[in-house]
């Protein structure tokens, strides 16, 4: 048997190797996604005036994603990215405030409907 330390990390390193190959191609798809985003982003807020806070939002969780591929990466944190950890929460814009979309008039739920 090779359970020696040497053995064990020379199979560590490989397995390491694999999955920074899988991120590797995440990081493709997302940048690619987020690029998109970003395209998206500008119509809205050229036809709004104002970003829309759900882009926003996913921007910046999908931008704390690839930072955290990157650490991963280069060997920086050990920890694996999502779906092996939580998905980042967007933090608090520091640019332009969103477009607020009023919520839709609905009729009074407990009234009963009538004929």
């Amino acid at each position: 048997m090779n359970d020696t330390p040497e053995h064990a990390q020379r199979e560590s390193i490989i397995l390491r190797v694999l999955w920074m190959l899988v991120f590797l191609v995440v990081w493709q798809l997302a940048e690619l996604l987020l690029g998109g985003l970003v395209l998206v982003q500008l119509i809205y807020r050229l036809v709004y005036g104002a970003p829309s806070a759900s882009l926003m939002n996913f921007g910046d969780s999908l931008s704390q994603y690839l930072a955290q591929i990157g650490r991963f990466g280069s060997f920086h944190s050990e920890q694996k990215p999502w779906p092996f950890a939580d998905w980042p929460a967007p933090r608090a814009a520091e640019g332009e405030a969103p477009h607020a979309v009023a919520p839709a008039p609905h009729p009074v739920r407990d009234e009963e409907p009538k004929l």
